[in-house]
């Protein structure tokens, strides 16, 4: 069984999936991570990104990642672009991984992204993660030393939490630990229950 946790930037997903991971039995799988190795690997990724975005995107064969953001999240169709290259490795990266994994209890498949680029599809559940706007920008100034506007047009490339938490089976508000961890549990006693 694979199931997505996604949520708008700063919304906290990092904490959340720390809590996942402590169960035994299941695995994770988080998307961005896994992007941002395979753009550094993959010879298909890297060739088709220097040919789009020109040979500066890597620096001693490393992604030049300042160069790509500067393009992209100011520009919805490059940023578009940008996924439709990534995306399809990344994909069949999961796949392997979910077969590998499939003796697990469930996957947890961790993406940002999960509704924008149509990865919902290949979940049988959804979790989305959901914070008070004012909370998130606090919450990535803090992380990233960026300024609020830059926060605000990540935000706004994003889908909006109401439209994300209406295709979702359940949704974790995540305020404060002990709350949140509360959450955490009765999905993952729901999500083995069914699956058992």
């Amino acid at each position: 069984m694979v199931v997505g946790i996604t949520g708008g930037i700063g919304s906290g997903k990092s904490t959340i999936l720390k809590m996942f991971s402590e169960f035994e039995n299941i695995t994770v799988y988080i998307a961005d991570e896994e992007a941002k190795k395979l753009m550094n690997s993959s010879n298909k990724i890297k060739s088709q990104l220097i040919n789009e975005f020109g040979k500066e995107t890597y620096v001693n064969n490393q992604l030049n990642r300042e160069h790509l953001a500067s393009i992209v999240f100011k520009n919805k169709e490059k940023l578009a672009l940008l996924n439709a290259i990534v995306h399809p490795v990344v994909n069949e990266h999961l796949q392997n991984f979910i077969i590998q994994n499939s003796g697990k209890e469930y996957i947890l498949y961790e993406n940002a992204i999960l509704f924008e680029n149509g990865s919902n599809v290949i979940c049988d559940k959804i979790i989305t993660v959901t914070a008070p706007e004012k909370t998130r920008i606090e919450r990535v100034l803090k992380r990233d030393n960026s300024n609020i506007e830059s926060v605000k047009n990540r935000i706004k490339n994003q889908w909006s939490q109401t439209k994300k938490t209406l295709q979702s089976h359940y949704v974790i508000e995540n305020l404060t630990l002990t709350n949140s961890k509360a959450q955490v549990l009765t999905i993952h006693n729901n999500l083995t229950k069914k699956h058992k």
